[in-house]
Parts: structure tokens; sequence; C-alpha cells
């Protein structure tokens, strides 16, 4: 199978993977959705950069819609949440900033995208504030970035650090060489 198929079914596994399981955990405290650590690892590993991209918003997207025909929750919910989408594509750019794979650097990684994600989609949340939650000021933005730590928990910090060890972990050992023989 080349390169370009394999990509393609990686792709396609991963976007069905991330809209499944953020559906499934949607009211789960531990919300254990892959969708921050899948676009961290497209930006990171996956060559085609359009591809790269697609994959975390059509998980995204695919995960909005089934969270709306399921009744699960609100899949959809305004202008707001083109900020979720942009910061998604923020963390497949980060992903793509990462050179070398090894632990260290998937832990920073995987830390930088969740505080990323975090205060990328709590701005959009202030700068189009469907709600007319906090006043125009910069003591209104600090109430919306105050307000949104509730939802940045130790879990979810954990969440993305695992998702990010499964896949980045997968893709090592799946493409480790085999050449090397140990001497006994």
């Amino acid at each position: 199978m080349n390169q370009s198929k394999s990509n393609i079914l990686l792709g396609v596994a991963m976007i069905l993977l991330a809209a499944i399981l953020r559906v499934a955990a949607y009211y789960n405290v531990m919300s254990f959705s892959p969708i921050i650590a899948i676009a961290l690892f497209s930006g990171a590993v996956i060559k085609d950069k359009k591809l790269a991209f697609i994959i975390p918003i059509l998980a995204m997207f695919i995960a909005d819609c089934l969270m709306e025909v399921f009744k699960v929750g609100q899949g959809f919910y305004g202008f707001g949440q083109i900020g979720n989408y942009v910061a998604l594509l923020s963390v497949t750019i980060l992903g793509a900033a990462l050179r070398k794979i090894s632990v260290l650097s998937v832990v920073g990684f995987s830390l930088g995208s969740t505080l990323l994600f975090f205060f990328l989609s709590n701005s959009s949340v202030f700068i189009f504030d469907d709600f007319n939650m906090y006043e125009n000021s910069l003591n209104g933005y600090i109430k919306c970035m105050l307000a949104g730590l509730a939802f940045l928990k130790w879990q979810t910090f954990v969440n993305d650090l695992a998702w990010s060890a499964v896949l980045f972990g997968s893709y090592v050992l799946y493409f480790r060489p085999y050449a090397k023989k140990a001497i006994a």
C-alpha cells in the first residue's frame, strides 16, 4: 500500500474515532476525546498538509453533527464556535513545528496544545460573545478567561497527554527500524 493511501486510511480512522469519542464523552467528566491530540499528531506526522488540516476539522464537524442528530448536546451554537475550529487549526500548525518526536517534545507540545486551545477558544467566546455575558473591555476579557478556567481541568491535560502518547507512541513503534539487532 502506498504512502498516500495509508495516510488517507489513517485519516479516516482518526476522524471516525475522534468524532465518536467526542460525542460519547460529552457528559463524561474526563472528556476522553482525542481531537486535540489528533490535531497535534496530524500536523507533526502527516506529510500532506491539506490532509493534516482536514482530519481534525472534519472530526470535529462530524462530532458536532452527531451531537445535533442524536440530541447529545448542542453541536452548533453560534459564531463563537468558529473559534474552536480556528484553535484546532492552530494546534495543527503547532504540530507542524514539532521537529523530533521524543517523549519530552511530545509532552511539551501536548501541554502547549491544551493551553493554546484553551486560550484561543476562550478568546473567541469573548470576541463573539453570542450571549452578551461580558463587557467589551479588558476587564470583560479577564472575566471571560477566568470563567473559562472551570473548563481547563487537570483531566484535560491528562486526556491530551494520554491520546498524544497513544498516537505518537503507536507511530514510533510502527515505524521503528527492525534492522537493529541487539547483541547478547
